[in-house]
C-alpha cells in the first residue's frame, strides 16, 4: 500500500504546512502529527499508478445463461477531492449487463477503491469505473451511480453539511433512459428482511 507516496517528503511538507498556519510543529501536541498524516496519505493515495484493469483479469467465461443484469449496490465509497485535498464519502451502485464473461462479485468494490484512492473528482471517477468495467468484461451495458458527501462542500465555502451529490456513468445498453429507470427502482428498493 503506498509505494510510490514519499513519506518522508509528505512529512516534512505537513511539517511546513503547520509552521506556515502559525502552530509549533515541534510541540508535544504536533510532534508525530507530520508521520500520521504521511501514514493517512499513503493509505488515501494507494491507488495512484494502481491498474484497476488487473482487478478484472480473472473474469470467467459464461454460457446464454448469464442472467440479465448484476447490480451491486451500496458499496462504501471514501476519495480525496482533488481541489482542496478534504475527503469524499458516500455509497457507489454499479450494474452490468454480462456479456461473455463475469468476474468475482468481490472484484468490483475493488475497482471502487482503487481508482477512488488517488486525488479525484466524483464526476471522473464514475466514468474511470465504468471504463474500467467496459474494458475489463466487454459487457453489454455498464451504470454506474455514485452518491457522495463531499468536505469541500460541507466543511468549507457554503458549508452545506447535509448536501449530497449525486453522478452517473452509463455505456451500451444502459445509455438508455428506459434501461436506467428500471435501474434506479432497484437500487431504491428496500432491502431484503433476513
Amino acid at each position: 500500500m503506498g509505494e510510490t507516496v514519499d513519506r518522508e517528503r509528505i512529512a516534512a511538507a505537513v511539517r511546513e504546512l503547520l509552521g506556515a498556519i502559525g502552530s509549533d510543529p515541534d510541540s508535544p501536541e504536533l510532534a508525530s502529527t507530520p508521520f500520521r498524516v504521511a501514514d493517512a496519505y499513503a493509505e488515501f493515495f494507494s491507488g495512484v499508478g494502481q491498474d484497476p484493469l488487473v482487478l478484472l483479469s480473472d473474469a470467467v467465461p459464461v454460457g446464454e445463461d448469464t442472467g440479465e443484469l448484476v447490480l451491486m449496490r451500496d458499496i462504501v465509497l471514501r476519495s480525496v477531492c482533488e481541489h482542496h485535498l478534504l475527503p469524499f464519502r458516500g455509497r457507489a451502485h454499479i450494474a452490468y449487463r454480462p456479456g461473455d464473461r463475469v468476474v468475482g462479485l468481490s472484484a468490483i468494490p475493488r475497482v471502487v477503491d482503487t481508482l477512488a484512492a488517488r486525488p479525484q473528482v466524483q464526476e471522473r471517477l464514475g466514468e474511470q469505473i465504468a471504463q474500467a468495467l467496459e474494458e475489463g468484461l466487454a459487457p453489454r451495458g455498464v451504470l454506474v451511480v455514485l452518491e457522495a458527501s463531499h468536505g469541500c462542500v460541507a466543511d468549507r465555502g457554503v458549508r452545506q453539511s447535509e448536501s449530497s451529490i449525486v453522478t452517473v456513468a452509463a455505456r451500451g445498453d444502459f445509455a438508455d433512459a428506459a434501461e436506467q429507470a428500471a435501474i434506479f427502482s432497484l437500487i431504491n428498493a428496500p432491502e431484503p428482511q433476513q
